[in-house]
């Protein structure tokens, strides 16, 4: 007769484990599906998420004909894009990034713009081509910009006054400088 060494299971008993083994390689079989399933799933998540609604931004959001504005599209996840707009015509979009997670660019109003709300559409550079479209407010009034455009509403007189008070501010500046050091 042959012993059993103690650490050995004998013949006629079940694996420890309670599974017969010919229900194993199903068990592998369905951890294995559902990992793959899982897998799957998850590796087409993020992109899902990344870029399911892209958002746009233009500053100011109001803004005089001759007046530029910054245009800024985030979340198309490509590296081109397109804003076009009645006040301004179409642009193109590059992106700020290296990752290319926002796209922008700088239009300069049309100064024959007509007065009130224009739509801004925005339009993401991939197949999907996502858009998105927001408004800006053109406003009446010429875009100041320079020396020239913030003397513009002044009259002489204001001019004049000013540059008085301007030399008499420097002459007292120079009057103290001297009388301390006459001291």
């Amino acid at each position: 007769m042959h012993a059993t060494p103690p650490h050995a299971t004998p013949p006629h008993t079940k694996p420890p484990t309670g599974i017969h083994p010919r229900t194993r390689p199903r068990i592998r079989r369905r951890v294995t599906a559902v990992a793959a399933a899982t897998l799957a799933v998850t590796a087409v998540t993020p992109v899902t998420l990344a870029y399911a609604a892209p958002s746009a931004t233009v500053s100011p959001s109001t803004v005089a004909p001759g007046g530029r504005v910054a245009l800024n599209l985030e979340g198309c996840g490509t590296k081109t894009g397109r804003a076009s707009s009645t006040a301004f015509g179409e642009v193109l979009l590059t992106p700020g990034n290296l990752q290319a997670t926002n796209l922008f660019a700088n239009a300069t109003i049309s100064r024959n713009a007509s007065i009130g709300t224009h739509r801004v559409l925005f339009e993401c550079g991939n197949p999907r081509g996502e858009q998105v479209t927001i408004s800006i407010q053109v406003i009446s009034g010429a875009a100041r910009g320079g020396i020239g455009g913030s003397f513009a509403s002044m009259s002489t007189g204001q001019i004049a006054a000013g540059g008085a008070l301007a030399a008499g501010a420097l002459g007292t500046g120079v009057w103290l400088l001297r009388r301390r050091s006459a001291a």
